[in-house]
């Protein structure tokens, strides 16, 4: 699991780990168990032992996870209630193959469990304490909807500015002289935003509507930070090319040599990488 992405939350003065992993985020229940027991451990192992946690584990599972083991899950399952019975969630995991689930071991490990399964260990060693997480958790993610909407307003701003330079040169050195009718000065910027949809994208604004009928927004309201990222990176590069005379089929070489290097490049950025996981890409 990792440290980068990972975000705590302070729930009645206790401090949660937990991490968003696309649309879904795990909480560490060892963290919640710490509050209640000074070996967290007994109270995770207390409630796995409990025949209604194994059937519900088992019916998360059968419903989220194709890979679930359900022979071992049944052989479990009838040992529930048996004064020999435990089960940890290493154990758990290892026999059946859950995902919903994680036990991880050094100084960032403990038990790790899906926002529905950790609810449910909530609800097992304290209902109010429960309800104090959601409450928390949804007033967190409130806050970082507010911080994306700014954020994502930004940066598409900062490509607009840096599509105003493009223009401009556009308008400078491509376009003919001051008489020529409207329609074709259209022609020449749309021109020049077709290559560079395509350079970044692989398809033109026109193109991509045709296989995304109904998005809400225009192929750069849709794309991911790297994406802009790129783009605007090869704004500024094509208004260079154009000062220099490269004609555009030459600029459409090198200006999609150089979005594929910006990719390679920008996808381990950290603040890429930050950013993405903040867009919930």
């Amino acid at each position: 699991m990792s440290k980068k992405l990972m975000t705590r939350l302070e729930v009645l003065g206790v401090e949660l780990r937990f991490q968003d992993r696309g649309k879904t985020s795990y909480i560490c229940i060892t963290d919640i168990a710490k509050k209640f027991n000074n070996v967290p451990s007994d109270i995770i192992k207390a409630w796995m032992r409990n025949r209604n946690t194994v059937e519900f584990l088992g019916v998360w599972e059968t419903l989220n996870n194709p890979d679930f083991n359900l022979v071992e899950f049944d052989q479990i399952k009838t040992r529930t209630g048996l004064n020999s019975f435990i089960l940890t969630a290493k154990e758990w995991v290892n026999k059946t193959q859950a995902v919903g689930i994680e036990s991880r071991a050094g100084r960032y490990g403990g038990t790790w469990a899906h926002w529905d399964i950790a609810l449910e260990f909530a609800s097992y060693v304290n209902p109010t304490f429960k309800l104090y997480i959601i409450q928390e958790f949804q007033r967190l993610k409130t806050s970082e909807a507010a911080q994306l909407k700014q954020a994502w307003n930004i940066k598409r701003e900062i490509s607009k500015a840096n599509y105003f330079i493009l223009t401009e040169t556009i308008r400078d050195y491509l376009i003919p002289p001051k008489d020529t009718p409207s329609s074709k000065k259209a022609l020449v910027f749309s021109s020049e935003a077709d290559m560079l949809n395509e350079v970044v994208f692989g398809m033109t604004a026109k193109q991509w509507k045709a296989v995304n009928p109904n998005a809400k927004g225009n192929m750069r309201d849709n794309a991911t930070v790297l994406e802009l990222t790129v783009l605007a990176n090869v704004e500024v590069l094509n208004s260079r090319l154009i000062l220099w005379d490269c004609t555009q089929e030459e600029r459409y070489r090198i200006l999609l040599e150089a979005a594929n290097d910006f990719k390679n490049v920008l996808q381990d950025s950290k603040a890429i990488l930050r950013l993405s996981h903040k867009a919930g890409e």
